[in-house]
């Protein structure tokens, strides 16, 4: 099947159909089935599970931190992670639930049908998962109508890019992320607490743009995911992508590895070696080698791999 790509000039007249496009391969590589953990991640997960304390994971963007999490649920037969995106703006109450006071308050002004106070309450990602350890009878009274489950489970939780959160946010959390518990005060201080049974799987990620508390670090195991060599780039482009000629393959990697020692202020990570695959093999589908067969398929494609303009110069300078 042909596919219409974008080119310098436009037709005459507007397609009277849309143009067939080749669907988006951005879940080809993060299916949890074909994630490939290095054997230090591996041991690092097991630590976590066997004592039931958080895995905080740093190391480079694109590393394969966050998409661990799906793989953990994937392997242990859980549905897929509940996840918070930590943000500059994240308070410690964000990671449990959310409460619309304001909502509340306009209900209020406007004499409008009273709504018990549990209906303004929405449950984010850790409190959820704490919620579903227990039976639907010990917590029914603090869930709101649109919420409903038959039975308890055990959830992966990830708490995404824990750095960019404020400072004192890893502080506040203490002892909720190590006891799996947290209050509502709307709700009358209630405490909910997770069943010891189903405690949640926690997996944080930081990108290491400002530190982490010694307190928060002393209640999480830590692995610090490394950067692959050519060899394990290899198995994980297979696993991921499945099978390149090999001579393309290789030369695919020396220049990956020659803009990743080039002096580029952003060094191109592992997802991006696999986006820029993915191109040159849709791009070029009936070559074995696309680098070989079209000399200037790695100057059109840069944009996979190099992202700041001071780069794209530096780039333009590296021969290939």
């Amino acid at each position: 099947m042909n596919f219409q790509f974008y080119t310098k000039e436009s037709p005459k007249n507007r397609p009277t159909q849309p143009v067939k496009l080749r669907p988006s391969r951005q879940t080809t590589q993060t299916r949890p089935a074909t994630y490939l953990p290095d054997d230090g991640l591996v041991n690092a997960v097991n630590v976590a599970l066997l004592l039931g304390q958080p895995l905080l994971l740093t190391g480079e963007p694109g590393s394969g931190k966050t998409q661990l999490a799906y793989s953990i649920a994937y392997q242990l037969g859980l549905r897929d992670p509940l996840k918070f995106e930590a943000k500059s703006t994240s308070t410690a109450r964000d990671l449990f639930y959310i409460y619309d006071s304001l909502g509340r308050f306009h209900a209020a002004q406007l004499s409008e049908e009273k709504k018990p106070s549990v209906d303004y309450l929405t449950y984010n990602a850790l409190g959820e998962a704490i919620i579903l350890t227990n039976p639907v009878n010990k917590v029914k009274s603090h869930l709101p109508a649109n919420f409903s489950y038959t039975e308890p489970r055990r959830s992966v939780v990830l708490i995404d890019e824990i750095d960019k959160a404020p400072h004192d946010f890893p502080n506040d959390i203490l002892n909720e992320i190590e006891n799996l518990y947290f209050r509502i005060p709307e709700l009358g201080n209630v405490t909910i607490k997770a069943a010891e049974n189903m405690q949640p799987i926690l997996i944080l990620t930081s990108n290491s743009e400002k530190s982490l508390p010694e307190a928060f670090l002393r209640r999480c195991i830590y692995y610090d995911v490394p950067f692959p060599d050519q060899s394990r780039l290899t198995e994980i482009i297979t696993a991921r992508l499945g099978a390149f000629s090999s001579d393309f393959l290789n030369k695919a990697l020396k220049i990956f590895i020659k803009l990743r020692d080039g002096g580029l202020r952003k060094k191109p990570s592992t997802a991006e070696l696999l986006n820029w695959l993915m191109v040159l093999r849709d791009k070029y589908p009936n070559v074995d080698n696309p680098i070989a067969a079209h000399p200037n398929c790695v100057s059109d494609t840069l944009s996979c791999l190099v992202k700041t303009e001071e780069d794209q110069k530096i780039a333009q300078d590296i021969h290939f």
